[in-house]
């Protein structure tokens, strides 16, 4: 089930702008953004960790139906992972923010940055601010992470975000670490 609303707050409506963090733009998808997202699932390192079957997406229709599922959720319920670009390029730097599929174990900002933008904090960066906003946005006393256990540089990213694991997931018949941001500790970018 969908978290309610905060009294007040509206979802985003078609032609957003998104939010701006310091390096970044979060947005809704558009079609250009098929195309990247494709490459960053081709990787066989984003692959592992992202795509339901772990295996790099080598087909332009498997990339397709990966970006449409992702534009599909914001279709459906009005929210879902935002694309993100880098402000100085203009380029797809990944996806991160919100995504809570009918299996899921609960209201899930998660991230994906493609090879050439790692190491550079931009998952930090995006997270903070699709947490801050999801926390803004909905009635949520916690946001979970599901991290596979040998993805140590997502590890990583949910540490610096004070994310706290606690236990394990099962999500499309792989295990994965859940790692809980709790709203009572949440510190916030204070930005968005």
């Amino acid at each position: 089930m969908m978290p309610a609303l905060k009294k007040g707050a509206k979802l985003p409506q078609q032609g957003w702008t998104g939010i701006e963090t310091e390096r970044l733009i979060l947005r809704q998808w558009r079609a250009s953004d098929v195309a990247a997202n494709t490459a960053m699932l081709g990787d066989p390192l984003s692959a592992r960790f992202i795509t339901a079957d772990r295996e790099p997406v080598t087909e332009p229709m498997a990339g397709w139906r990966n970006a449409a599922i992702m534009a599909g959720h914001w279709a459906l319920h009005g929210f879902g992972m935002f694309a993100v670009e880098e402000k100085s390029s203009g380029k797809f730097v990944g996806r991160v923010g919100p995504f809570y599929p009918p299996v899921w174990p609960g209201f899930e900002v998660g991230w994906g940055v493609a090879s050439e933008f790692r190491g550079k904090g931009y998952a930090v960066e995006a997270a903070r601010a699709a947490i801050d906003w999801s926390f803004a946005m909905f009635e949520l006393e916690r946001i979970v992470h599901c991290i596979d256990a040998e993805n140590v540089a997502s590890h990583a990213v949910a540490r610096k975000l004070g994310a706290k694991q606690e236990g394990e997931a099962m999500l499309l018949g792989h295990a994965c670490d859940l790692w809980v941001t709790y709203r009572s500790s949440w510190r916030g970018s204070g930005g968005v």
